[in-house]
């Protein structure tokens, strides 16, 4: 729910997130490698599935930054009325 004390400055997490997920991919796929090179399948499939979920997170962040901003209400909408259900 929208307050009306948001701030006019906030920026979006998407470019940390992208290259968080980058290094992180490029440590998953080096992990994956070693462990595959010195025999321990256990620790390379750990690798490799922590590989696919980077990846994936990696994927939506790309498909949410081509996607460009979205509608936010300006300073002159004002903030949605409470709720009227609510306990006391």
């Amino acid at each position: 729910m929208r307050t009306g004390s948001e701030p006019t400055t906030a920026r979006s997490p998407l470019r940390a997130r992208f290259w968080l997920s980058l290094w992180g991919m490029v440590w998953a796929i080096f992990g994956t490698v070693v462990f595959i090179l010195v025999d321990r399948p256990g620790w390379a499939a750990a690798c490799a599935v922590l590989w696919l979920v980077i990846t994936i997170d990696f994927t939506l962040v790309v498909r949410h930054m081509r996607q460009g901003p979205h509608y936010q209400p300006g300073p002159d909408v004002p903030p949605y009325p409470p709720p009227e259900n609510r306990r006391r």
